[in-house]
């Protein structure tokens, strides 16, 4: 019975020790160029692939199969005509919470892959391109990754600071960060280069707006209201003073403001609600 015990006692180390070689800590917009795995289905099978970013697609999951993980901790791959058919397809993702895990470097020979795989060298032609950084760079700005998405747009910045777009997204980068003086740095070159760009505008007001800059967020307000077309983007500069004004109880600015950005829009939307909201508090 004691050997028995002891057996079992050693089986659950090994067991436990193999699902430990997987760490389900990682989304996927984190693993660019990278093996990894998703959760163990019903039947006790992990599916694997190799994510990389298509410049037209966005994050693309190259699917390779699916593997068990045996008690002595080896991940063995499931061949096609075991269990469930399996083949070989790309899969667009979409950035999401689901925790997948980066398969082991050691892991790579029983799954029978190459760390880097030959067909990925057709994406990867460009790679030191401003072109490609660019993307790159625009890409994890919109899935909220701004710290790796100036990885690639400072390297950008290094080849052409004048590439078109390239400041407002360096600027998008550091507002996200809270580094507003780089970003009014990076946004005065962008309006100089294009000065009837109402976006830049906007982020422009909002570098101002957190840095206290309060004169200067009117000034680029009026400056909008002059050149700009996209009135969503004037609203929510409005909408940004009047909240500022909330923030300090100043109830005449506030109105001021409140009535400014509800200029913008004939029915009610996301700015009107909330400035509704703010004023019903402000008079409490």
């Amino acid at each position: 019975m004691k050997n028995l015990f002891t057996l079992l006692f050693f089986a659950s180390i090994s067991s436990l020790h193999a699902q430990n070689e997987l760490k389900f800590d990682k989304r996927n917009v984190q693993c660019e160029d990278k093996w990894v795995a998703y959760q163990m289905d019903k039947d006790s099978l992990y599916s694997f692939g190799f994510i990389y970013i298509d410049a037209t697609a966005g994050l693309t999951l190259n699917y390779e199969g699916d593997f068990k993980i045996d008690k002595t901790g080896k991940f063995n791959r499931i061949k096609q005509d075991s269990i469930r058919e399996v083949g070989f397809m790309k899969v667009r993702l979409e950035p999401n919470r689901v925790a997948i895990a980066e398969i082991p470097e050691s892991k790579f020979k029983e799954l029978e892959i190459e760390k880097t795989p030959k067909w990925l060298a057709i994406y990867k032609s460009d790679e030191n391109s401003i072109d490609h950084l660019y993307r790159w760079g625009y890409l994890y700005n919109g899935w909220n990754e701004c710290e790796k998405a100036l990885t690639y747009l400072e390297k950008a910045e290094k080849i052409d600071p004048n590439f078109k777009g390239l400041q407002t997204e360096l600027a998008f980068s550091y507002n996200a960060l809270k580094k507003y003086e780089s970003a009014e740095i990076c946004l005065l070159k962008a309006i100089k280069n294009n000065p009837n760009d109402c976006y830049t505008y906007k982020e422009l007001a909002y570098s101002y707006n957190h840095q206290g800059k309060t004169d200067d967020v009117i000034k680029t307000y009026f400056t909008m209201v002059k050149t700009c077309k996209e009135e969503n983007y004037i609203q929510e500069t409005a909408y940004n003073l009047a909240f500022k004004y909330y923030e300090t109880k100043d109830k005449v600015n506030f109105k001021k403001w409140k009535m400014e950005a509800e200029k913008w829009s004939k029915t009610e939307n996301q700015f009107t609600k909330y400035l509704k909201l703010m004023e019903t508090e402000l008079n409490k």
